[in-house]
């Protein structure tokens, strides 16, 4: 059976996503005959039309978020939404040409521009692949949905969106609430003493895994203040500090632990490869709400307070997460000291917090996505 997994590199969710069901079937489905490959479809189609577009998102997304979040809007109906079909039928002829040369029984895709070439290559007689369109984020937006009516799966994060889904009147049975997929490292059982011992941090304390904006360093001042908060009035707490590949942000917590003399309760890492291993050992997380860190956080039954979500999807996952009594949003009004105050001073909301992540964490989500299409393909042959 030939499998290819489609992916696009606007931000690191849908690449990260395709490459846990990747890792999956490489790892679980060897023996049954299988070959997959994993493909950035918008590189594959033209390379440079792919690293414009996508330094145009990563632009956008770090100086103009209120842009983006109107492109987002924009593109769910109306003229920008015909634009953006259209455009991806064309592309989609050319994406026929690999479509030809691999000759897929099953297409799985992380972003909607590869659900909806296939789907219209689907349409048009060109492909007979099934297809498989995996929803990256905790809300809705059409178009994933576009060619619905030739795109023969849905995955979904929760039931809201499934109903979402049936309501524009795609079949209950084409859509699983699965979850978005995440790394089997999230399953994984940590020596969290060795993790302490390794970050020279104490089990005793309360720890907070703060993720400081990444590559781009969104809403940089609101994030060095809202750290700066942490340090401040959160006593016995203790702070893992991800500053990503954002040299300004590094040197903007350093200031801050140095102002307040905190670096025995502070630890800032510039990229790291654990955060499996990190968030096991945590309490509580400070982060945009990307798809893909959102389904991380689920997974490790972590109470969230958000920051600087971009316009658009990261705002729609915040509501639906603060909605669902998992998150405490920070919006640029709010007063932090206070919000945090509050947060700490109440034993029970963290722990309810927690608790509450149990109705939507799905840390089998990987698993469940492969064996479900695994077992129907096999079915169907």
């Amino acid at each position: 059976m030939k499998i290819l997994i489609f992916y696009a590199s606007y931000g690191g969710g849908h690449l990260n996503a395709a490459k846990s069901i990747y890792e999956y079937l490489e790892n679980n489905y060897k023996n049954q005959n299988i070959d997959v490959e994993l493909i950035d479809c918008m590189k594959y189609i033209n390379k440079t039309i792919e690293k414009m577009s996508t330094k145009a998102y990563n632009e956008m997304a770090k100086k103009a978020p209120w842009a983006w979040g109107k492109i987002y809007s924009d593109s769910q109906k109306g003229p920008l939404a015909h634009i953006s079909s259209r455009s991806n039928k064309i592309m989609a002829i050319k994406l026929l040409k690999l479509l030809r040369e691999k000759q897929p029984d099953l297409i799985i895709s992380t972003h909607p521009f590869g659900s909806q070439m296939c789907s219209y290559l689907k349409r048009k007689n060109k492909t007979s692949a099934t297809i498989a369109t995996i929803m990256t984020d905790f809300a809705p937006h059409d178009q994933w949905l576009v060619g619905y009516e030739h795109t023969d799966y849905y995955f979904v994060a929760h039931e809201n969106m499934k109903n979402y889904l049936q309501e524009k009147g795609i079949t209950a049975s084409k859509i699983f609430t699965t979850g978005i997929p995440l790394s089997n490292r999230f399953l994984q059982n940590f020596n969290k003493e060795k993790i302490y011992n390794e970050l020279n941090l104490q089990p005793n304390k309360k720890t907070v895994i703060f993720f400081g904006g990444g590559e781009f360093g969104l809403g940089k001042s609101r994030t060095v203040e809202i750290f700066e908060n942490f340090i401040k009035y959160c006593e016995n707490m203790q702070i893992i500090a991800i500053s990503g590949k954002n040299e300004k942000m590094r040197l903007a917590f350093e200031n801050v632990i140095c102002k307040y003399q905190k670096k025995d309760s502070v630890r800032i890492l510039e990229y790291t490869n654990q955060v499996p291993e990190f968030m096991s050992i945590s309490d509580l997380v400070v982060t945009k709400p990307g798809g893909l860190t959102t389904t991380e956080s689920l997974a490790s039954h972590l109470p969230m307070i958000i920051i600087n979500p971009i316009p658009g999807q990261e705002e729609e996952n915040a509501q639906f997460l603060v909605d669902n009594g998992i998150a405490i949003w920070i919006k640029k009004q709010d007063n932090v000291k206070e919000i945090l105050e509050n947060l700490f001073s109440q034993s029970e909301l963290l722990k309810t917090m927690k608790e509450n992540t149990n109705k939507l964490a799905k840390p089998n989500s990987t698993k469940n996505i492969c064996d479900i299409l695994l077992q129907k393909e096999q079915k169907e042959t």
